[in-house]
């Protein structure tokens, strides 16, 4: 007499008890179907990115008010021997990546180029009456908005489109200590 788990067909009671088991776990598991960004408070952060960049000589610029449907997803403040560089990340509307990155690291070309990971500039663009540099790295889909000012750097950078990007820039307002 035959055992049952022997043969072709164990072979295929043993696949389908396998099939049934992960089939109750994804049932039971629960999954979720809506969208989770993590979302930062940057204000504190702004605050003292103000006082530090004060200190240096410098005042940096704000998202004021942050683009409808935009979600702050990351602060990143540095101050090391009075090099002060501080980068606001943001998931866009459109869910791409938009960073708000600005320095009075020397020299501030170098700064913008790394930040921009291109030196080519792509044109040139007026928002708000302040003229910007457009920069395009086509393999990382990067583009930049680039202005050297005295002192310092500032740079609007992401994978989001120019309007976007134009957006951001558009919303900046220099906050002094």
């Amino acid at each position: 007499m035959r055992k049952f788990t022997q043969g072709l067909y164990g072979y295929a009671f043993a696949l389908l008890v396998c099939f049934a088991g992960v089939g109750l776990f994804l049932l039971v598991t629960p999954q979720s179907r809506t969208e989770h960004i993590p979302r930062i408070e940057f204000a504190y952060d702004a605050k003292v990115a103000a006082r530090v960049a004060g200190e240096a000589g410098f005042s940096v610029e704000v998202p004021e008010p942050v683009q409808p449907n935009w979600i702050p997803t990351s602060s990143n403040l540095t101050n090391t021997k009075g090099v002060v560089t501080w980068r606001l990340g943001f998931a866009t509307g459109k869910r791409m990546h938009a960073m708000l990155a600005q320095s009075n690291e020397q020299p501030l070309a170098g700064f913008a180029n790394r930040m921009a990971n291109t030196e080519t500039s792509a044109g040139t663009e007026v928002i708000n009456g302040t003229t910007w540099e457009k920069r395009f790295r086509e393999d990382k889909n990067q583009r930049s908005l680039v202005r050297v000012l005295d002192g310092h750097t500032v740079i609007v950078t992401g994978s989001a489109d120019w309007p976007e990007l134009s957006a951001l820039a558009a919303s900046l307002v220099e906050r002094k200590v």
